[in-house]
């Protein structure tokens, strides 16, 4: 499995080394479409079974996997409930302005919207810090991991990639449960 992954590849991390240098950081954040304030795709180097390789890594915060997670059980129900469930999908119309969902939708997005707020006013859906590996990659190693911050920082990265290398990761333990945000002007 090593010899083709390029992950562990000499060329390729020291490549990779080099660009990190550059950047004078532990890590070099993937060009994705997904990175946000609370979700970011990075790669850095450490040892996985006593071989340097490369860690394809991504880090969320605790409130978007709680939400993720919530929006999940609440498909879930929605696809109980409506025999012909299908995901929503939001269509623009010739100016660019959202077309107006069909009633099936309308109706499976206010009960999904029920059910979530339910689970959160009951805090039925519980999260916590984790560290997820997949060492089934074709390039590197998968690194998966939760943190409860309010957003994914430079140095949060950073010291993630130190603390996780130097095997001095600590993880919150807790169970947390989170509201969605209401936004107001």
């Amino acid at each position: 499995m090593h010899l083709q992954n390029q992950g562990y590849h000499p060329e390729k991390l020291q490549e990779f080394k080099e660009k990190m240098s550059k950047c004078n950081q532990n890590y070099l954040i993937s060009e994705s479409e997904d990175n946000s304030d609370e979700y970011v795709n990075f790669f850095f180097i450490g040892m996985y079974e006593g071989r340097e390789v490369i860690y394809d890594a991504v880090i969320y915060t605790l409130r978007l996997h709680h939400t993720s997670e919530v929006y999940e059980i609440a498909e879930h129900k929605a696809a109980k409930r409506f025999p012909n469930y299908k995901k929503i999908t939001y269509e623009e119309d010739e100016n660019g302005d959202l077309k107006a969902l069909d009633s099936i939708s309308e109706e499976i997005g206010l009960f999904m919207a029920e059910v979530i707020m339910d689970l959160e006013e009951e805090e039925s859906v519980k999260v916590q810090e984790h560290v997820e590996i997949d060492p089934n990659l074709d390039f590197g190693i998968g690194l998966d991991a939760a943190l409860n911050v309010e957003v994914i920082k430079p140095e949060i990265i950073s010291k993630f990639v130190k603390d996780y290398n130097e095997a001095n990761l600590k993880l919150d333990k807790t169970l947390y449960a989170f509201q969605s945000q209401e936004e107001y002007d």
